[in-house]
């Protein structure tokens, strides 16, 4: 079932984004240049709680990403049905949100209509081509997982997969890109209580925006966060397609963060082309170390 919905922001949330991503979507707005944007939340591994609906009402992050686009210039429609990446209704859209798990080609968890073998491949094609754009948030790394020898181009798309998480906990995250829309807003270093994935196959074509420092992070049973530093939210090129990531996202409350919020905003102007962002690869200079595995 696709469920659309258009609600007023609160003033209190459009006052403290960040100032970049505001300024240029509030333009974008204004000229009446809107998006079609896709919230894709199906799971066919672990549903996290923030897109688990009860009955036919939103989840949690589908009224957020609903109301945040509706203020900003993007017609979001939140779903669960893998059908709409068929060739014939891919088209619909500009850019695609993934907050999902496993192999959506599988009905998996939810049970609701998994994407068919057409709908995954026009999907990447799309983003290949640069026709659409594509925002992957906390477990969209945590999808379509690659073999012991070949990474599947799923994540040689999105530019990481997801190995393990510890317990969750007040990070600090250092910001290296403080020019990409929405960065601004949370200084130079912050900290904030989240779940905090580790990684595996990272792309070398990474330009990280935010990097999670690991010193004095608790570790799970996999020694998660035994490593050195690492990106955690990034932008990459996939052919000509503009992707963004952020690791972040696991918790309601972190939702509700007006500044994450901006930062969501910011990636969606990046990936639909209304903002510029450096892609430049700079994940070997800011983390020499990313490919280290835990333990």
């Amino acid at each position: 079932m696709i469920l659309n919905r258009r609600r007023m922001l609160l003033a209190s949330g459009a006052a403290a984004l960040g100032a970049s991503a505001f300024a240029r979507t509030l333009s974008a707005a204004q000229q009446g240049d809107r998006k079609k944007v896709l919230y894709f939340t199906k799971s066919s591994g672990f549903q996290h709680s923030v897109i688990a609906r009860d009955g036919d009402e939103l989840a949690h992050s589908e009224k957020i990403l609903i109301d945040l686009g509706a203020e900003h210039g993007f017609d979001v429609t939140a779903s669960k049905d893998g059908r709409l990446f068929d060739p014939d209704r891919i088209d619909e859209w500009d850019a695609f949100v993934f907050y999902t798990t496993g192999d959506l080609t599988q009905p998996g968890t939810d049970g609701q209509p998994p994407m068919s073998p057409e709908g995954l491949k026009a999907f990447l094609d799309a983003i290949q081509s640069g026709r659409k754009g594509f925002v992957g948030i906390h477990c969209a790394t945590d999808t379509f997982h690659s073999g012991p020898d070949d990474r599947t181009p799923y994540i040689e798309m999105i530019g990481g997969e997801f190995i393990s998480h510890g317990p969750q906990q007040v990070s600090k995250i250092k910001v290296v890109d403080s020019e990409f829309p929405g960065a601004d807003a949370f200084g130079s270093e912050f900290e904030i209580n989240d779940e905090w994935y580790a990684f595996r196959n990272m792309s070398d074509q990474i330009h990280g925006i935010m990097v999670q420092l690991t010193d004095g992070m608790t570790s799970g049973r996999s020694r998660d966060y035994e490593r050195p530093d690492y990106p955690m939210t990034w932008v990459k090129k996939y052919g000509d397609g503009r992707v963004f990531y952020t690791s972040m996202g696991h918790r309601e409350d972190v939702w509700t963060n007006p500044k994450y919020q901006g930062l969501l905003i910011g990636g969606l102007n990046v990936v639909t082309g209304r903002a510029d962002a450096d892609f430049t690869p700079n994940v070997s200079e800011i983390t020499p170390g990313y490919q280290t595995l835990p333990g």
